[in-house]
């Protein structure tokens, strides 16, 4: 992945989120699948200057959709990252 933007597609607002951000200076970014761990932590010091501490990923599943009839359809499935930042750097995330 070349771009940083192309890395991580947006910020995950979520409760779990946001209770991770103020206790654990953990926040979550929905990422590219094909991304890697060292891509992501290169995308978030560059486009948030913050220092990195440790990057978990996991893959979602998309969820079955259904609509009004016997056939079922998906959701499309994608890659969370959970970014633990640098004690010192939390206040320039606070704004996400």
């Amino acid at each position: 992945m070349n771009n940083s933007a192309d890395v991580i597609k947006k910020v995950l607002l979520t409760e779990k989120g946001t209770r991770l951000a103020e206790e654990q200076h953990k926040y979550l970014f929905r990422v590219a699948k094909e991304a890697n761990k060292m891509e992501i932590k290169k995308a978030v010091e560059e486009l948030f200057n913050v220092r990195v501490m440790a990057v978990n990923t996991m893959r979602r599943k998309g969820k079955k959709k259904r609509a009004r009839t016997a056939s079922f359809g998906t959701t499309a499935s994608w890659k969370r990252a959970v970014v633990t930042v640098h004690e010192e750097d939390k206040d320039k995330l606070s704004l996400i």
